[in-house]
């Protein structure tokens, strides 16, 4: 079934297993969706990912994640949800870029340096659109 937000339901697909205390969800994969999960596994939110071949699916391949919890079993996502959506862009200038939770969280942004979380995007200077927000 063609999905028309495939951020959007990366994002669902997280919140519902870390819910569940799952340890690996599998999202369709796509550019973005590769990217936003590189902005996660190096801001430490996710332990790793990998690509895998969907079996029901053959030509559409999937983005494996590999969820992260504490010591004691705690949540390190606690909330992630989508900032921009379809309908309503939302951009930021390098200038408006403020730490999320006092830097305990990040904002994962779309800029023309790529896809990188909020404080790479401040180290590189550069602003962009405000995909993801998580802590």
């Amino acid at each position: 079934m063609p999905v028309t937000d495939p951020i959007a339901d990366m994002l669902t697909r997280i919140r519902n297993a870390v819910h569940l205390r799952r340890e690996a969800v599998n999202v369709r994969s796509s550019k973005i969706v590769i990217s936003i999960a590189e902005a996660l596994k190096r801001e430490g939110f996710i332990s790793n990912f990998e690509i895998v071949k969907n079996l029901k699916t053959p030509a559409q391949n999937d983005v494996k994640l590999m969820l992260k919890y504490g010591r004691a079993g705690e949540q390190v996502i606690n909330l992630i949800e989508r900032v921009s959506t379809p309908g309503r862009r939302v951009y930021s200038q390098k200038e408006a870029l403020k730490p999320v939770l006092r830097g305990m969280g990040c904002q994962i942004l779309t800029t023309s340096k790529g896809v990188l979380s909020d404080k790479e995007a401040r180290a590189a200077n550069v602003g962009g659109e405000i995909l993801v927000k998580v802590y």
